[in-house]
């Protein structure tokens, strides 16, 4: 998971991007549709295979072969948070490879460990496709009904139990404006990867748990093991429409989600990264792509590579200041 602003890449931005597909430089990306491209194109997903991140991956491959003539390969590159799949980006030179990534390699781990490349100067953005929200969700052991119960036993000597997917993560980011919002005592509870988190979750180890919508979780929920109090996002979620969102609940900076998209290397020619984009956004305000990812509770966005990038750089900024202020640390 990683920071970014919920309404940074809303369905008006959508709506916008579809409307740009007619009003793209068509020489620019006329020229690069019959030179590029002349051999299957690489996409690189930096996590292993069987997640969200790969499922949608694939999904984008098969729906981009038939458009681009070339066979779209997806590689899996996992490990260190996406950042050696992102390095292996990085160092390509042959305009023929791409990324499809949450935007926390590029924004949120370079402040916590060492990484092989240049975030903000070695990838480029190409486009957006999907955000996140995150779920506030209770264990069995929070006995309280909704948030303002979590706040009044924050700020009680019980204190509030927090899980999240790791130290460092968009979920622990969102404990640290919690407890800098309320002044409550939130006690984070890291773990390294879901698995452990899942199993605990179900046997009520903590009393809160934040984390993105994926199967396992929705399972939890529909076993009534886990109670989502609240959403994040600029709106509330279709399938939990009486549940707030943390914006609605006043807590704008800790009201997050993970967005997703594609990127290229710097040196990619702009002609074929338009022409990437392109074809990424026809097939994303596609209906049948658009009911794919809501099955999945992605919510699809889209924009121009220059919106994205901009998302990007102020997502980078943030998260420092953010960092730096709560004393996060490398690990």
């Amino acid at each position: 998971m990683q920071t970014t602003s919920p309404n940074a890449l809303n369905r008006r931005s959508l709506l916008l991007a579809g409307a740009g597909l007619a009003s793209a430089t068509l020489a620019s990306i006329a020229a690069a549709s019959n030179a590029w491209p002349s051999k299957p194109v690489r996409l690189i997903v930096p996590y292993p295979a069987g997640g969200v991140n790969d499922v949608v991956a694939r999904m984008f491959g098969d729906a981009l072969t038939p458009v681009l003539g070339q066979p779209v390969v997806v590689e899996n590159k996992p490990g260190a948070g996406g950042t050696l799949g992102m390095a292996e980006l990085a160092k390509s030179n042959d305009q023929h490879s791409f990324a499809f990534a949450a935007i926390s390699p590029l924004t949120l781990n370079p402040y916590l460990m060492k990484v092989a490349y240049d975030p903000l100067n070695d990838i480029q953005a190409v486009a957006s496709v999907m955000y996140a929200p995150v779920y506030v969700m209770a264990t069995t052991a929070f006995k309280g009904k909704n948030m303002a119960d979590v706040l009044a036993q924050a700020k009680s000597s019980k204190g509030v139990s927090v899980a999240t997917s790791g130290y460092g993560t968009l979920a622990h980011i969102m404990v640290e404006q919690l407890i800098r919002a309320t002044g409550g005592h939130f006690v984070h509870v890291p773990y390294k990867g879901g698995s452990q988190l899942i199993t605990d979750a179900a046997g009520a180890q903590f009393d809160l748990l934040l984390a993105n919508p994926y199967a396992p979780i929705n399972a939890l929920i529909e076993q009534g093991k886990l109670r989502v109090l609240a959403t994040t996002g600029p709106q509330r979620m279709a399938s939990f429409k009486h549940i707030p969102t943390l914006g609605e609940l006043g807590f704008n900076k800790a009201n997050q989600t993970s967005l997703f998209g594609f990127y290229a290397p710097k040196n990619t020619d702009m002609a074929v990264v338009q022409r990437f984009n392109t074809e990424v956004n026809r097939i994303l305000l596609g209906k049948e792509m658009q009911q794919r990812l809501s099955k999945l509770d992605n919510i699809p966005t889209a924009s121009t590579p220059e919106a994205f990038g901009t998302v990007i750089r102020k997502d980078y900024a943030l998260n420092g200041m953010v960092i730096e202020q709560a004393g996060i640390k490398a690990e």
